[in-house]
């Protein structure tokens, strides 16, 4: 498809919107329970401000990456084709700049001012994302989002490893909730797209196995997740007022899933994935409040 040549010049706004700022603000908020949690008390302001600073850049600058290697796919789909690149408004090597000066930046930040392990934690995220998944994965398999979705696990050990400079178990639980949460967001979405995904040749799963096989493994993942999203009480990070709310939240997902699969309406798909965006906040704004108040 022959890409669109805007007459109107790219605004700041075309640059902000290919940082995917939703996406990375859902990221921060995970970073930011990974700062908290790896501490008893206050995380200090310095690695408060500039670790997320740093992190959420580089994750801009994955975002950006994904709209420069996506822009023809993005071009085909409603959801995507008013975005910079398929519309013109930014060039593609406008955009290599953009996402090259920010991921530069926010690794320098990391590196000189936070500490080394979480500047390599965050770069490889960034590979694992921009090119792994993006560049490979997503064409190459329908599992693409199950094994690409580790890369956008890893903010909760980010922020840990900003704060403690080590790896830790605490951190790698909730790198494993976000694992496990990521299949049935993502496909509940890609139910709902599925006709467009159709049209990319991107082999997602409602496109290659069906709908039915799909909402089977929504169930499953959904499932999964309750149990993981447990794991936080079971080791004594947290007690139980989080406890409640996982359990809570996990059972409401799991009706959502049972919905789609057995009494779905045109809308289900959708309402799903936006509970599954809601489920992920308020767990991890539990898992804080949880930390400090109990």
């Amino acid at each position: 498809m022959t890409e669109i040549t805007s007459t109107q010049p790219a605004s700041w706004r075309d640059y902000y919107e290919m940082c995917k700022p939703r996406v990375v603000l859902l990221m921060i908020l995970t970073s930011l329970a990974g700062m908290f949690l790896a501490v008893p008390g206050m995380v200090p302001v310095d690695i408060l401000i500039l670790g997320n600073l740093g992190i959420a850049l580089v994750a801009g600058s994955g975002a950006a990456v994904n709209h420069l290697i996506d822009r023809k796919v993005d071009s085909l789909m409603k959801r995507t084709h008013n975005r910079p690149l398929p519309q013109g408004r930014v060039e593609p090597l406008h955009a290599f700049v953009f996402a090259t000066v920010i991921g530069v930046a926010g690794m320098v930040i990391l590196l000189f001012w936070v500490n080394p392990l979480c500047a390599w934690l965050t770069l490889a995220s960034f590979v694992g994302y921009a090119f792994i998944y993006t560049g490979y994965l997503k064409r190459a398999t329908p599992q693409n989002i199950v094994i690409g979705g580790l890369s956008g696990a890893m903010p909760p050990l980010l922020g840990w490893a900003a704060v403690t400079g080590s790896i830790e178990s605490g951190a790698l639980i909730l790198v494993l909730i976000i694992f496990a949460w990521t299949p049935p967001h993502f496909w509940a979405l890609a139910i709902h797209r599925k006709d467009e995904y159709a049209k990319t040749g991107i082999p997602m799963l409602p496109v290659t196995h069906g709908v039915f096989v799909t909402k089977v493994h929504i169930i499953i993942y959904t499932a999964i997740l309750l149990l993981v999203s447990i794991f936080p009480y079971l080791s004594g990070m947290s007690g139980p007022l989080y406890l409640v709310t996982a359990v809570i939240l996990g059972i409401v997902f799991l009706a959502w899933s049972l919905v789609l699969m057995f009494k779905p309406t045109p809308r289900t798909a959708m309402e799903t994935f936006r509970y599954s965006i809601v489920y992920l906040a308020v767990l991890f704004i539990a898992l804080l409040a949880d930390h400090y108040i109990f």
